[in-house]
């Protein structure tokens, strides 16, 4: 039987607003162990941040800790239904090199957050998670 998101996945809803600082983000991540925000606006999901991105486009550039999180996020987002396979996700994370998914519900919202760690530590099947972390963590050049 094939694993479904749902039964990996994070459901930990924490959320930023793009006018949050990066201060509040850092600090919402420490707190609750994460590196990695949703960022909606309005009720729409319309990026994410990363501890890397606020360390790499925030700090590294001399950004205050109080500038916006729209400053330093990544708006292109990918997401993926609860419902689907741990294997469509790997594939997708292996397509798109990334680590961390959204993961939706039924109505388009945000049920949780699967990362390459909750496939790694939840799914048994050795093979496929070595070759996320191989096609993932590969440079792009």
């Amino acid at each position: 039987m094939t694993m479904k998101l749902k039964e990996i996945m994070s459901t930990q809803a924490d959320y930023l607003s793009p006018n949050a600082s990066l201060q509040s983000a850092s600090t919402q991540m420490q707190k609750n162990d994460i590196g990695f925000l949703p960022i909606k606006e309005n009720g729409t999901l319309i990026g994410v941040v990363t501890d890397r991105d606020i360390a790499i486009r925030g700090v590294a550039k001399g950004l205050d800790p109080n500038a916006t999180i729209d400053k330093v996020m990544t708006k292109k987002v990918f997401s993926i239904q609860e419902t689907d396979s741990i294997e469509m996700a790997a594939k997708l994370m292996q397509e798109k090199q990334i680590r961390r998914l959204i993961i939706l519900d039924k109505n388009k919202s945000i049920a949780g957050i699967v990362s390459l760690a909750d496939i790694a530590t939840k799914c048994n099947d050795i093979d496929m998670c070595g070759k996320i972390i191989c096609t993932v963590s590969e440079k792009t050049h």
